[in-house]
């Protein structure tokens, strides 16, 4: 039997656990004619909510085209050109009036054409030098979608990434040839929460205040422990409740971490999955991890190393700059505590959370942070 605690992807709803509320507000902002935009820190199941809605979308509505795109490896303008042109291309097919238009505009425009040896998509490539040939050929693909005679919904995942590219216009340039679609509706997407936020929050900038957005939190602890249980179940497999709770307390609630136990535990084979089995798995998972962060530990200054530990320790940590910390922890004094937070934070090792009354740092990482606690 396939393992169905999914870990990379999206393969179906009967897999995916709940996020009805948030699914059903990009559903509804969508098929109102509004654009959204979907925050999370990584791991947390931002990408597996895009695509069940999009999924969700084509079962439900089939009058609307869903086009999903991840420009996370893409470090330039250009890069982007091709990423979003081989995601157009694969979802219309060329037997479509809208697939052969958007071939015969590739086509026009002299790309280099080739299929990825892993999943046969196609792959489109462009060589293009010139800033404003650039500029044209996004305001034509953008065009031309315009142009479709069925509405489109459009996910562009890790959506930051357009901050890092040499060109210094492509916020602006992006929102000129996107603001007025109307038959497009977009959602953003990101996992860095202070770039993301700037985006689209920051008065000064083109995307400011034009969609809306959605903060992804953890799933609710009740829900996910019974999308547990009656998962094993559907399986023929039984877990006690001690267990569950164990998985969670030790991965705290996070999507990914929960799955990846869940998902180990599901191969051991067992019918009868009690809390020993768990503690089994969980040690398993960092002896199997533990080569990877002593390879960060040869790497960071020691300041930013104890640091990690000390976070770890503290598992929520929100008093870094008192005296008792830095002292308890030999990180040195107030200062060096701070510089380590930002340095750590820009490396994303280290996860900055705000709530109404206060702030605290925890371990991105939880199997790091578990480990570090485990190991010192």
């Amino acid at each position: 039997m396939e393992n169905p605690f999914v870990i990379k992807g999206y393969v179906a709803k009967e897999y995916f656990c709940d996020r009805e509320k948030e699914t059903a507000k990009l559903i509804d902002r969508a098929i109102g004619g509004g654009d959204s935009t979907v925050i999370s820190p990584r791991r947390y199941g931002k990408s597996g909510l895009v695509l069940h809605t999009l999924d969700t979308i084509k079962q439900e509505h089939p009058e609307y085209s869903t086009l999903y795109t991840d420009i996370y490896s893409t470090s330039s303008l250009n890069d982007f050109i091709d990423c979003i042109s081989s995601t157009i291309m694969e979802t219309f097919s060329g037997k479509s009036s809208a697939g052969k238009r958007f071939l015969s505009f590739i086509k026009s425009l002299r790309p280099f054409l080739s299929f990825d040896q892993m999943t046969g998509n196609p792959q489109v490539h462009f060589e293009i030098s010139s800033s404003t040939q650039k500029e044209k050929t996004l305001k034509d693909i953008f065009e031309l979608l315009g142009s479709f005679s069925k509405p489109i919904i459009f996910a562009i995942d890790e959506f930051q990434q357009i901050t890092e590219y040499p060109e210094k216009n492509v916020e602006a340039l992006l929102r000129t040839y996107t603001q007025n679609l109307h038959n497009v509706r977009f959602i953003y997407c990101g996992s860095k929460r202070r770039l993301m936020s700037s985006i689209f929050n920051d008065a000064t900038r083109p995307f400011y205040a034009s969609s809306e957005s959605l903060y992804l939190e953890k799933l609710d602890r009740k829900v996910y422990s019974r999308f547990i249980v009656d998962t094993f179940s559907k399986a023929g497999r039984t877990i006690g409740q001690d267990a569950v709770d164990f998985i969670l307390d030790w991965s705290r609630v996070h999507t990914y971490y929960t799955q990846r136990i869940c998902h180990n535990i599901f191969n051991t084979g067992e019918h009868k999955i009690t809390i020993d089995l768990v503690r089994t798995v969980c040690n398993d998972i960092l002896d199997s991890e533990s080569f990877n962060f002593l390879q960060l530990r040869d790497i960071l200054p020691t300041q930013q190393w104890r640091f990690l530990i000390a976070i770890a320790k503290e598992q929520k940590a929100s008093q870094i700059s008192s005296g008792a910390f830095f002292s308890k922890y030999g990180i040195g004094s107030a200062a060096s505590s701070a510089r380590a937070a930002k340095a750590l934070e820009d490396k994303e090792l280290v996860l900055k959370t705000l709530s109404k009354d206060s702030s605290y740092y925890e371990v991105y990482n939880v199997f790091f942070s578990r480990w570090l606690e485990r190991e010192y």
